[in-house]
């Protein structure tokens, strides 16, 4: 099926007052060259026959706005419908009618079944190093992981006994900062970010996979240094960064029979600084995108929102560096 064409203005358009309110997504759209974006979503709905479809890019800046703003498929249908500034920035004439929250819906999956997700975050990030707001050569990494509940996490069980739990999720035990264990059925986001708080590389795994499982796999090879906290502390580690010349900045901690000496404590409080950069990404994400609680059910549907979250992030991220760096 063709795309509808919305390049073309109406006069319902051209006849809106242009207010303060309705930019206030212009930065953020002019910081990227949607174009290069519109490349790698050019084999959806390209057939020929059938009824003409949404364009691409313009479905993907829909579920850009759903992170944004932390709306389900319905309630991003709605918005779209009734605010200016979402048709703004998605390019819909105000006559134009929208897609329904089931189109979003198969769109989603659409995306992760081409497995679009990881090269849309390398684009960004590559347009946000030729704009000099990522520094990539000789940068650092900043690794950690997050606890995400399930859609369904409580143990009930159906009528005929079945379990209403996810069943692509599992049980996640950690100790908190009182020393109490706290148990979470959900899943578990990875991440590498750089001290500037962009995303460099992501993973999505069950709630029971340990942190440090997915270490080696976040890193580019390449860094100058790797800081993360001591769930990722090992010698099989260390030995890996010691061979590919990073600089090991891996949280010491202490064994039975062998405590933190004074120069480990010391080693710990001067990197902690750096280290705190990706909770802040995690805190944003939780606070503002809506990561703490899972919206689907199903491992892979929730990993493709995870990774539109940091997409999104980068974008508004990029952007505020970009304005700090013209003020």
């Amino acid at each position: 099926m063709a795309w509808k064409n919305l390049k073309q203005r109406s006069l319902g358009d051209a006849l809106l007052i242009d207010h303060e309110a309705l930019q206030e997504l212009d930065g953020v759209h002019g910081l990227i060259d949607w174009s290069r974006l519109e490349q790698l979503l050019i084999n959806i709905h390209s057939s020929t026959r059938g009824e003409k479809a949404w364009p691409p890019l313009m479905m993907l800046k829909a579920l850009l706005l759903q992170s944004w703003y932390k709306l389900s498929d319905p309630a991003l249908e709605k918005q779209l419908a009734r605010d200016l500034l979402f048709r703004r920035f998605v390019g819909l004439d105000i006559t134009e009618s929208i897609p329904d929250h089931s189109t979003f819906w198969r769109f989603r999956q659409q995306l992760e079944r081409r497995a679009l997700m990881e090269p849309l975050l390398q684009e960004i990030n590559d347009q946000l190093i030729e704009q000099g707001l990522y520094i990539k050569s000789g940068g650092v990494s900043i690794v950690d992981a997050s606890v995400i509940e399930a859609k369904q996490c409580r143990p009930n069980k159906t009528k005929s006994g079945e379990s209403t739990q996810d069943p692509d999720a599992d049980w996640n035990v950690k100790r908190g900062s009182d020393g109490k264990r706290k148990s979470t059925y959900g899943f578990k986001a990875h991440l590498s970010v750089d001290e500037d708080g962009l995303i460099k590389a992501t993973d999505f795994t069950s709630g029971s996979v340990h942190d440090s499982n997915c270490f080696t796999d976040l890193l580019e090879g390449d860094e100058s240094a790797v800081y993360a906290d001591s769930a990722y502390q090992s010698q099989k580690h260390a030995d890996w960064l010691s061979q590919q010349g990073i600089g090991n900045r891996l949280t010491k901690r202490a064994y039975r029979n062998r405590p933190l000496t004074a120069e480990d404590r010391l080693f710990n409080r001067t990197h902690s600084g750096v280290r705190s950069t990706v909770e802040r990404v995690f805190g944003v994400l939780k606070l503002h995108y809506g990561m703490a609680k899972a919206r689907y059910l199903g491992i892979n549907r929730n990993r493709t929102r995870f990774q539109l979250m940091c997409v999104a992030h980068n974008i508004k991220r990029g952007r505020s560096i970009q304005r700090a760096s013209c003020a």
